[in-house]
Formats: C-alpha cells, sequence, structure tokens
C-alpha cells in the first residue's frame, strides 16, 4: 500500500493529525487539522510549529514552545503526552484542544520525530464550566457570597481526614454576630441580611487562601483553620473581633455598627469531627455569656503586657493551668 493510502486514511478522521521531525518542522498536516486550525497544509509543511502557527499556550497563557512543548518532551523521553492547550487559529483567537502527542520511530527504534493528534475541546470545556457554576451555586450560600453549610461540612471532613492521616491540625472558629435579633427589630431584615453580607465579606480578607469560611446559619458562621496552631488562632480571632466591630455603614441619618462573639478550638488527635466543633461552640457560649463582642479559645491561658481588657499586639501564649481552661479574648 502507497503513502496516498495511508494520508487517505488520517484525512478521513474528525481529529487534526500532524508530524514533526526533530527540529519541529511540520512534515505532515491532515484535512482536520486544516479545519481545526485555520491553516492549510501549504501554509505549514515545511515550517516549525512554533513559528508563528500554532503557538500552543496553557490556560495560564504560558507559552508551551518555549518551556513544556508535549511534541519536543516525547523525542526527548520516548514518553507520550497528553494534556488540554489552547491553540493559535489562522484568524487571530485561541481555541482549546486536548492534544495527545507520541515518538515517532525509525525501523532501528531511534526516535526520529514525534505526532499530535489534537481534538476541539470547546465542548468538554463549557460542561466544565458548568459543572464548576453548579458546584459553585449548590455550596455558595446566596445572602453571604460565601460557603454554605453544605461546603463547611465537606471541608471540615477533608481537614479532619488530613488530621487523622497526616497529623495535620486545624482549628475551628464560631462567629456569632451580637444581638443579631435586636438589629432586625430595629432597622429590618433587609439591613439584617446587610449585616451578614458585611460580616462575611470581613471574614474573607483575614482568611488564607486554603483556610474556609463559611455560613453555618442564620447570623453564625464557621471558619475552618488548616495547619493551625494555637497562637494562629489566636491572632486570627483577635483579627476578626476588631475588624467587625470597626465595620459600619451609613443608612439616611445614621450609622449601623455591629459586633460579634467568636469561640474556637484547636483540633487533637483524640477528636472527632462532631467533637471539635462541639468545644468550638461551648466556647462561644461563653463568649456570649461574658458580655458578647469577646474571644473564648479552648485549652489556653494568655500573658499580655496590655490592660486585662484588651488583647495587646505581644500576646504570648502559654500552656493551660487545671484553673484556666479557656482564654477570653475582649476588646
Amino acid at each position: 500500500m502507497d503513502q496516498n493510502f495511508y494520508e487517505k486514511i488520517l484525512d478521513s478522521l474528525s481529529d487534526g493529525v500532524y508530524f514533526v521531525n526533530r527540529k519541529r518542522q511540520v512534515l505532515y498536516w491532515n484535512k482536520a487539522a486544516e479545519n481545526l486550525s485555520g491553516y492549510t497544509s501549504e501554509e505549514v509543511i515545511g515550517k516549525r510549529c512554533a513559528d508563528n502557527t500554532l503557538n500552543h499556550v496553557d490556560e495560564y497563557g504560558n507559552k508551551l514552545c518555549l518551556k513544556g512543548c508535549p511534541l519536543g518532551a516525547c523525542m526527548r523521553d520516548g514518553q507520550s503526552r497528553e494534556m488540554n492547550v489552547y491553540m493559535h487559529h489562522k484568524s487571530g483567537h485561541r481555541i482549546p484542544v486536548r492534544v495527545r502527542s507520541f515518538p515517532m520511530r525509525d525501523e532501528a527504534g531511534k526516535i526520529m520525530g514525534s505526532v499530535e493528534i489534537f481534538s476541539d475541546n470547546s465542548q468538554r470545556l463549557a460542561i466544565r464550566t458548568e459543572v464548576e457554576a453548579l458546584r459553585h451555586e449548590v455550596l455558595t450560600d446566596p445572602l453571604s457570597g460565601i460557603g454554605n453549610r453544605r461546603y463547611a461540612d465537606i471541608s471540615l471532613e477533608n481537614m479532619y481526614e488530613s488530621l487523622k492521616r497526616d497529623n495535620v491540625p486545624f482549628g475551628v472558629l464560631f462567629v456569632d454576630v451580637d444581638n443579631f435579633k435586636s438589629i432586625n427589630d430595629k432597622w429590618g431584615h433587609d439591613i439584617g441580611d446587610r449585616v451578614i453580607a458585611t460580616v462575611a465579606k470581613t471574614l474573607s480578607v483575614v482568611l488564607r487562601p486554603l483556610d474556609v469560611a463559611c455560613r453555618w446559619g442564620g447570623d453564625e458562621y464557621v471558619i475552618l483553620i488548616s495547619n493551625a496552631s494555637l497562637e494562629g488562632l489566636a491572632a486570627i480571632g483577635k483579627r476578626i473581633i476588631h475588624l467587625i466591630e470597626e465595620s459600619w455603614f451609613a443608612l439616611d441619618d445614621d450609622v449601623v455598627s455591629f459586633s460579634a462573639s467568636i469561640g474556637g478550638a484547636l483540633s487533637k488527635k483524640s477528636d472527632t469531627a462532631k467533637s471539635i466543633l462541639e468545644r468550638a461552640d461551648k466556647q462561644l457560649y461563653l463568649s456570649k455569656e461574658n458580655g458578647r463582642n469577646c474571644f473564648h479559645l479552648d485549652d489556653i491561658a494568655i500573658v499580655t503586657t496590655s490592660s486585662e481588657n484588651s488583647l495587646a499586639e505581644d500576646t504570648k501564649l502559654t500552656p493551660p493551668s487545671p484553673q484556666h481552661r479557656s482564654t477570653s479574648y475582649t476588646i
């Protein structure tokens, strides 16, 4: 069978196919490659694929021809590659394609080039986008814009698994808006909703990328701190107390201000996912019982150089004594 026979087979495929030699010069370009890229075989054969033609980039715009070319990698180590890239279309725009690259060998087994098969990835990306949007809708609280209770449960389970598997500690903070019923009674539910959203935004800016803030329900939030320490929980709790108290918004000729109470706990090896929530919730109860607008953290005592009713910048944490099983932070 002659070469034309094999070319007809390749031209009948719906996937783009092209071959390159060791210099990455294009030796073959099938009909589907023309249709998907807009380039005819005459325009690319004999040229390097990186010379202002295909110029693959990843989803972040990194040029793969310079570093990360799947064809070049195949020729270096003899291993096939598969990845999602964005190919340059002749008309100027980028098209999402799924590429599969394989080394080409001669009769002696020496690598003489590489072949790439690429297919339109638009539909797959559209489906992924829809799935991500649906996931966001299912796991996001519509009022506050942060995670909902379902997302909190999932995140808690993940952190608990890391604790058991890798002994990575995590912390839990419960945050409750003080006197929220009074806010609703005085200003109305629309203003109450605005307070809920404002507190959520404050929580979001305090946390690191791997930490999680979710609306637990009503005017209560839960914060999950990954790879946590007592010192870290104390610092975050302090920050939240101050920032929420300093949050406010104008309403006609008046000002709506608010505060919050916080209870926290650091995970222990003996914990279950449920027990650490219970310990943090107990500390939240203590904060409410002790005047609100304060923070109780389980299992530590505090030494501070500031007045007794404030948390100083140079706060130091010490192990708990039998008489002191939680710490109160007030402002």
